[in-house]
């Protein structure tokens, strides 16, 4: 009997033939925990009197979300993770000194493989089944008993498998096949479902994109997305330090799947998701026609603040000016990509253009802090979430899009068609 890329994971974890649907109890390659959740999982792993983490070097906590602290209760928040991280001798430990927004430092870090199990106590985790890994997110207390186990329960989830063909046209990216694919589905379209991601569009989409495709498939219910690795995948590991050798796992061609999707992309604009659902998407040339005056423009995020979607920004920003009545937050997801951005002359471009260039964090996406929404505000945002007050007062709004058409919109003051800019 075939199976999926999730099923024959879950097989090599566990040992055994396992299918869609089964209950199994496997290790875990990686586990991740942030600011915001992990000291939840420390109060746990004390309560339950254990002293070790079964699997020190399978454990990574990332400050992200509020870092550096915003405030003395974030402040409290990241303290209990550092002294956790200094009484384990914790080697994956990322804090100001080495940051970046988990989803984007942990493959940047070699530190998530294809094939591996990884669970974090964030829901956009699934980011890293664009490696061919199954990825997802748990709660904090789950995260505890891989902590003092080194293992997990799972049940095995069945397969909508997604076909995307045809060429994208210029400036629709990974970001927009996602939001079109919630757009067909919904948001509990592929509840506890994996969303395996194929077809000849994705054989020659960048790592960059598929990273924002896997990240979103939460937004439609998933238990994970994920893609099977090829050229593209292993050239994107080949220059790191692997914390493991990957393995390589491939549907069967009589593997079964509850549901195939067939997306054409040949004539699909960029999507913009409208409040207050991901789901909520309408092309490009109607959200230009209902001329939406914006606020606020944010590009970052574990969804879209890697280094293309930078290049992209600056290459629409060069010689230009943000709209006096809108401001522009850039957040690089990491470190590395911040380093690099500026090498290359981006963040020139991007202060020049009157931007304002953050450190890596979370802050933003969440309403949390580095780019609030106050009453009635708009901002189009490269994030994963449009839900009522996600980024800051109830009454704002929030509309999703790729990096090129938050670009424009900044420019223009209003949704806008980076063709046209």
């Amino acid at each position: 009997m075939g199976q999926t890329i999730t099923e024959k994971i879950f097989s090599d974890h566990a040992g055994k033939a396992v299918y869609a649907g089964d209950i199994v109890k496997c290790n875990v390659d990686m586990t991740i925990g942030n600011d915001i959740t992990t000291p939840i999982s420390i109060k746990a792993f004390r309560d339950s009197g254990a002293k070790k983490l079964a699997n020190p070097d399978g454990f990574s906590i990332v400050l992200d979300h509020f870092i550096p602290a915003k405030d003395i209760a974030s402040a409290n928040q990241a303290k209990i993770s550092r002294e956790f991280a200094y009484e384990h001798d914790l080697k994956y430990f990322f804090d100001e000194k080495d940051m970046g927004i988990e989803h984007a430092l942990l493959p940047e870090k070699g530190l998530v493989v294809s094939g591996d199990v990884i669970i974090g106590a964030d829901s956009h985790t699934c980011t890293h089944g664009a490696l061919g890994a199954f990825s997802t997110g748990m709660g904090s207390t789950d995260l505890a008993y891989t902590m003092i186990t080194g293992k997990n329960w799972f049940r095995v989830p069945e397969t909508i498998k997604v076909v995307f063909s045809g060429k994208l046209r210029p400036n629709v990216t990974g970001k927009d096949l996602i939001l079109e694919v919630i757009r067909l589905i919904g948001v509990s379209g592929a509840l506890y479902k994996a969303l395996e991601f194929t077809g000849d569009t994705i054989d020659t989409l960048p790592m960059d994109d598929r990273f924002s495709l896997c990240n979103m498939a939460i937004e439609a219910g998933a238990k994970n997305g994920i893609i099977a690795a090829d050229a593209i995948t292993k050239e994107f590991l080949a220059d790191k330090n692997l914390a493991r050798e990957p393995k390589y796992f491939y549907s069967d061609p009589d593997a079964t799947y509850c549901q195939v999707i067939e997306i054409d992309v040949n004539n699909l604009e960029p999507v913009i998701a409208y409040p207050f659902l991901p789901s909520n998407g309408k092309p490009l040339s109607k959200a230009v026609s209902d001329d939406i005056k914006i606020d606020q423009v944010f590009i970052g995020s574990c969804t879209n603040g890697r280094l293309s979607d930078l290049r992209i920004a600056a290459q629409i920003l060069k010689g230009k000016k943000v709209a006096r009545h809108t401001r522009l937050i850039i957040t690089p997801a990491t470190q590395k990509i911040a380093l690099q951005a500026e090498k290359e002359g981006l963040t020139d471009i991007f202060i020049e253009a009157g931007a304002v260039f953050s450190n890596p964090t979370c802050g933003a996406c969440l309403g949390g802090y580095m780019g609030i929404l106050g009453a009635g505000e708009r901002c189009v945002s490269t994030t994963n979430r449009n839900f009522v007050g996600r980024m800051g007062d109830r009454t704002s709004e929030v509309y999703l899009a790729n990096s090129a058409v938050a670009a424009a919109s900044a420019i223009a003051g209003k949704i806008a068609d980076p063709n046209n800019i």
